[in-house]
């Protein structure tokens, strides 16, 4: 492994339906590094964590040092309207895994295991939330792709959820790839940035990609920045 990389990208490109979505793409992430993708909407970072994956084609270099990689798509993709009538126990029966370790798992992301006899439909937000980042987490993976995990809950319930990312990252020795909008967890949590609108915007800590100028390249002009103090 390279200098302790667990993600080589090089050259990235993606076309989808004749559209350039992805162009030129190039970063590295190393082991138990947290990096924060930014980009407005229509940038192409939920397509970027997917191409990752390998479920769109590419051309170029996507090289992976590790086979346990998780990934959390956005909750939107996971709207409970039209699900099948699953409990959430029947739907961690997918995973392969222990009873114990769900029941761990669940204990650990700070849900009752009594959930688990509820369907989809009969959970509150931030609960449904913490249960999507229990089935990322329920197999132990080395590496997290999350595409906007607090999407849909309130700020308190957000900083929750970060908090407990972070505790899981620190304890669990992982490696995080984050797509967010929200630029205080750029500073509390990130140690690098990517931020793209189809190609590189800018890439590096976070001290030299949260810049003014650097957020009106990102989401263009009239924006404004209160910067970050450090303690």
């Amino acid at each position: 492994m390279k200098n302790n990389s667990i993600l080589e990208v090089k050259k990235l490109n993606v076309v989808l339906d004749g559209e350039e979505i992805i162009k030129d793409l190039t970063f590295e992430v190393k082991e138990r590094e947290t990096l924060i993708i930014l980009g407005p909407n229509g940038a192409g970072k939920s397509t970027l964590l997917r191409t990752l994956l390998g479920l769109v084609p590419y051309s170029g270099e996507v090289i992976w040092h590790t086979k346990s990689i998780s990934y959390l798509p956005p909750q939107e993709l996971f709207q409970r309207k039209g699900l099948p009538p699953l409990s959430i126990e029947e739907f961690f029966k997918f995973k392969n895994v222990s009873q114990e370790k769900i029941s761990n798992i669940f204990s650990a992301v700070g849900l009752e295991p009594s959930l688990l006899k509820r369907r989809f439909g009969a959970v509150s937000t931030g609960q449904f939330q913490r249960m999507l980042i229990a089935w990322a987490l329920v197999d132990e993976p080395k590496v997290l792709l999350f595409d906007e995990p607090t999407s849909g809950i309130d700020v308190g319930a957000q900083e929750t959820i970060y908090s407990l990312l972070h505790k899981f990252w620190k304890e669990w020795n992982l490696t995080i790839l984050l797509v967010t909008h929200d630029l205080n967890i750029v500073w509390e949590h990130g140690d690098n940035v990517l931020s793209m609108n189809r190609k590189t915007l800018c890439y590096g800590k976070p001290k030299e990609v949260i810049t003014l100028e650097g957020l009106e390249e990102i989401y263009g002009t009239g924006i404004k920045f209160y910067k970050h103090q450090h303690i």
